[in-house]
């Protein structure tokens, strides 16, 4: 049997467990042209919160009945697919399945042996990429300027500022607790960090960043965005890569903003996948600086497709350190 996690409900503000349905079906029967997956692990993204919601977005909504969308990697073991060989391991936006059944559009062939299978849904996936075309395409660092980073513990977050340390700018990270700002500063090499938590932001941007903010990565959004852009320098870049702060909730956009025309600066949104055609380039450099130890991750792994929403919930908790994974085989 495939066990799988269906959308139940839309729901309004933090979902509760009658969002999602688990149920089990039959391990699907592939066609022509198609391979069988088994999932081993399924990426758990902030992104999701706003997957399930009925609005105009990047991507269509999940439809209520519909498999929860969730990128996923696993090994082919039935194939008509002369691209995807029994024994392969595969990554894509598979779901929440035990067992998916997939012509191979949108898959990338991974290697086990070269890393772990969960780096390849973060340093080595979409999270990576995520950071990488954020920071190199939108923010477009330069050796000493100063960046700082929202949810700098995060997934996203963390492979941001280790990027621009390595294009030699000044880093400083907003995170939620000690235990995770000693994370950034003393095994990822930020230069400091802001426990939002227990710190007034303001006081300690001003002590971190005495020379401004050219650089703000935005993965929160809120009043950490609006207390970022009282800090930002002309012609400084705020990239707006999520708002986790306003994810169950009505979004409040920036007091602030005024800040952007006396700085003549520019605030950008962006999503990964308009780099696509250059997914394989930023793959090859991010494995590269992975293997040169320039780069590190974390991935906070929990087990069992039915604690999907345990797992969820984690995300706006803040109970992880780096990337959320989900273990399913």
């Amino acid at each position: 049997m495939n066990k799988r996690v269906l959308l139940a409900k839309r729901p309004e503000g933090l979902p509760d467990e009658s969002t999602w349905k688990l149920e089990e079906q039959p391990i699907p029967v592939i066609g022509e042209g198609e391979a069988l997956i088994q999932t081993e692990y399924i990426s758990i993204d902030p992104a999701m919160r706003g997957w399930i919601k009925d609005t105009k977005s990047y991507l269509p909504p999940v439809q209520v009945g519909d498999v929860m969308r969730a990128g996923s990697v696993g090994k082919v073991i039935e194939s008509n697919n002369p691209n995807m060989k029994v024994g392969d391991y595969s990554a894509g936006l598979g779901g929440v399945h035990q067992y998916v059944a997939t012509d191979g559009k949108g898959w990338i062939q991974v290697d086990p042996n070269r890393a772990p299978l969960p780096k390849y849904l973060s340093v080595l996936g979409l999270t990576g990429r995520t950071a990488y075309f954020g920071l190199l395409e939108i923010g477009q660092p330069k050796e000493g300027e100063t960046v700082l980073v929202s949810g700098a513990a995060g997934a996203v977050g963390s492979t941001v500022g280790q990027i621009a340390k390595i294009k030699g700018c000044h880093v400083v990270g907003i995170a939620g607790g000690k235990e995770k700002c000693d994370y950034i500063v003393n095994e990822l090499g930020f230069d400091g960090a802001i426990d939002y938590k227990s710190e007034d932001i303001r006081t300690r941007l001003k002590e971190l960043c005495p020379n401004g903010i050219d650089i703000y990565y935005d993965n929160v959004g809120g009043e950490i965005l609006d207390i970022a852009l009282t800090q930002i320098n002309r012609k400084a870049r705020i990239v707006i890569c999520g708002a986790i702060s306003q994810y169950n909730k009505k979004h409040k956009g920036p007091d602030n903003y005024y800040s952007l025309l006396v700085n003549r600066a520019r605030m950008e949104g962006f999503v990964v996948i308009d780099y696509a055609k250059d997914y394989q380039t930023a793959h090859r450099q991010m494995g590269k600086w992975l293997m040169e130890g320039k780069l590190k991750s974390k991935e906070f792994i929990v087990e069992g497709i039915e604690n999907f929403h345990e797992a969820f919930l984690r995300l706006f908790s803040g109970e992880k350190l780096g990337k959320l994974v989900l273990k399913v085989a």
